[in-house]
């Protein structure tokens, strides 16, 4: 099968925190299962799920041999992992992707992500 998910890794708007950005096209394609999956070498365990349904959204809070961080996906097709104070967790969880057949990073322009100063 030649089924991939797309991601970017880049800052978030106005942050020099890195996270990552997926692109789901299909919400019933399994990503959650095709990404837990191909994270298994740093064990991905779900600590904690929060049904922010006011914003279409749900977050998890996950915890791995890196550290913690959280999984967000909306209704929209997006989803993120983020770690604000976990960095390294973010540049490892990038490594593993990279190694894998079903992500396809796309480079971004980090510049776009900036919020111009008043």
């Amino acid at each position: 099968m030649n089924t991939f998910y797309t991601y970017h890794l880049r800052p978030g708007y106005g942050s020099d925190k890195l996270l990552l950005e997926f692109f789901i096209n299909n919400p019933d394609s399994g990503f959650e299962k095709d990404l837990l999956d191909t994270l298994q070498e740093i064990r991905p365990n779900i600590e904690h799920v929060d049904d922010m349904w006011m914003n279409d959204e749900i977050l998890l809070t996950i915890s791995c041999d890196k550290g913690t961080f959280l999984y967000s996906k909306d209704i929209w097709g997006f989803a993120f992992i983020m770690a604000e104070q976990n960095q390294p967790c973010i540049i490892a969880i990038d490594a593993i992707l990279n190694k894998s057949p079903l992500f396809q990073k796309e480079e971004v322009d980090y510049a776009i992500y900036k919020t111009p100063r008043n």
